[in-house]
């Protein structure tokens, strides 16, 4: 049974998860940290045996010195060597376990309808995710050294000396203590500076896609208004997790300079013989006060360095519980892994058999339908009765929860979704576009006869009359189309892929008489052609042009 005291919340776990592939390449390179952070304490001594040679009457001026100087740069070169290697495996690490979370969250939004805020979404894979790189890079080879590299200077200084040994025992564990303090707030603060991120991409998103409305409107000003305010919280947020990581920067470095301003303090005054204390039978010499002196300030540097990367590791808690929040949201995925895939052989029919589908609280149930290979069917029923999920259901873009669909004589499930799909075609209601050039957005890159696509769509005229013809550039919106427009070129797109269903939502909704009856024309050439048809809609004429019509609209 689990102890809520003691399993891991939602964002360590998530964390743990990310961590667990990329354990090995870390824990080595954590190693290599403390072996380059030991490898101060050799080049020390001899830094120290030199000096203190120097100062020895009985020895030679420079005697020593070029084997010393030897030594201290093989050393160097030693710990640069681990230090690169070490780094080179902490980044890789990072850069895997980022990807692979990434990948994750593209490739269910991909398959999906998505949930959640579109900006948001996007802000946390992309910006979001390379806040957890520094934690990876830092924290855990960090840890390891202040777990070894401290304990073993103090075992030195005890060693020379019993005062500097309790002065870095006594000053030491404060770092960590206040360190413990800041990390709790650090930690809140950035999880609040993480959610107003994805709320101001998603208020960003937002706007963008009403630009034309909020224009209309002459909301400008309140919009505006309404970013100013956004923004200004999220700076106030920002400023408050640097501030916070300022106000601990500057503790700790207090804490490490009252440290070693006291062992300073104590070895120059025992090695001047005014202190005759701590120290056991022989005074402090030269070499072993200076010894000390080099080590003092490393003995802090990995709680220091802890420190820093304190704010990393609460930065990427704040990141994990986003991650952790976007994967309960559990949107409903696609059947088959929208790849591409070999056409699914037999006739292009579809059976529908009991089938019901959830959508939020409302259950959707569905009259056991058959549409043969070649007819031409019209969706009707009200607002909201489920003419748009049938469609959806019937190209695997959404999963029912009762009954089955059968396509082509298969069961439509995650093995033949991609290749039904290979048949079919779509013409959403609200018209997308890639963000390329018109001939592009019709074609995709295939090789066919554009210019009968156009024309069995009567959008030829309008696309010889943009600036650049077929070369036009479109952006995502479709710019320089009118709605009547877009939805021929789409129409275009359909007749120009040949596929054996086209499943197509509203093609004449929000359009003129005449443009509806271009629309209507078009689907009709199409039918002509073998296609079968299933179009969702409101238009009695377009309807009426069907072969039969399906009423839609029970729901329980």
């Amino acid at each position: 049974m689990s102890n809520p005291d003691t399993d891991p919340k939602p964002d360590e776990h998530v964390l743990e998860q990310l961590l667990r592939p990329i354990r090995g390449p870390v824990r080595l390179a954590s190693m290599l940290t403390v072996m380059s952070s030991l490898i101060w304490v050799l080049q020390a001594a001899i830094v120290a045996l030199a000096i203190g040679g120097l100062l020895a009457p009985e020895r030679e001026p420079g005697a020593g010195l070029l084997s010393a100087a030897v030594g201290f740069v093989a050393l160097g070169a030693l710990r640069a060597f681990l230090t690169y290697h070490a780094e080179g495996l902490l980044f890789a690490a990072g850069t895997r376990a980022v990807t692979k979370a990434r990948e994750e969250i593209v490739g269910r939004e991909m398959r999906t309808a998505g949930s959640g805020g579109a900006g948001s979404t996007a802000a946390l894979a992309s910006e979001k995710l390379d806040i957890i790189t520094p934690y990876i890079t830092r924290y855990a080879p960090a840890r390891a050294r202040v777990m070894i590299v401290p304990l073993v200077i103090v075992v030195i200084g005890f060693w020379f000396s019993w005062a500097v040994g309790a002065v870095l025992l006594v000053t030491g564990p404060l770092i960590p203590a206040f360190m413990a303090l800041v990390g709790m707030a650090a930690r809140e603060a950035g999880q609040r500076q993480m959610a107003d991120i994805g709320l101001l991409n998603d208020l960003l998103i937002e706007r963008l896609a009403a630009l034309v409305d909020i224009r209309l409107l002459d909301a400008g000003p309140f919009v505006i208004s309404d970013f100013s305010n956004g923004a200004e919280q999220l700076r106030s947020r920002t400023m408050n997790v640097l501030r916070i990581a300022f106000l601990s920067s500057t503790v700790l470095e207090l804490f490490a300079a009252i440290g070693v301003a006291m062992v300073a303090v104590y070895v120059g005054f025992a090695l001047l013989g005014a202190i005759g204390f701590g120290s056991y039978a022989l005074p402090l010499t030269p070499a072993a006060g200076i010894f000390l002196l080099l080590l003092a300030p490393d003995f802090y540097q990995p709680l220091r360095d802890l420190s820093a990367a304190w704010h990393d590791k609460a930065a990427a808690l704040a990141v994990a519980g986003e991650l952790s929040e976007w994967r309960a949201q559990s949107p409903p995925v696609m059947l088959g892994k929208g790849a591409r895939a070999e056409k699914l052989h037999g006739p292009a029919e579809i059976r529908l058999q009991g089938v019901a589908v959830q959508t939020g609280s409302k259950l959707i149930r569905f009259p056991d339908i058959t549409i043969r290979a070649g007819e031409s069917v019209a969706l009707m029923g009200p607002s909201g009765a489920g003419k748009t999920t049938l469609l959806r259901l019937i190209a695997g873009l959404a999963i029912a929860v009762e009954g089955t669909i059968y396509v082509s004589g298969e069961e439509l499930d995650t093995d033949t979704a991609d290749a039904w799909r290979a048949r079919l075609g779509w013409m959403p209601q609200a018209p997308h576009f890639l963000n390329s050039n018109l001939a592009d957005n019709v074609s995709f890159g295939h090789a066919g006869d554009l210019d009968e696509a156009l024309r069995a769509a009567a959008v030829a005229p309008v696309v010889d009359a943009l600036p650049g013809g077929r070369q036009a550039l479109l952006g995502e919106t479709g710019g320089g189309l009118s709605g009547g427009e877009a939805r021929r070129i789409t129409l275009a797109r359909a007749i120009f892929a040949r596929p054996d269903m086209l499943l197509a939502d509203e093609p004449t909704a929000d359009l003129d008489p005449e443009t509806a009856g271009m629309v209507t024309a078009g689907l009709s050439q199409l039918a002509e052609r073998g296609c079968s048809l299933v179009v969702a809609t409101h238009d009695p004429k377009l309807a009426a042009r069907m072969d039969r019509i399906i009423r839609i609209g029970h729901a329980a």
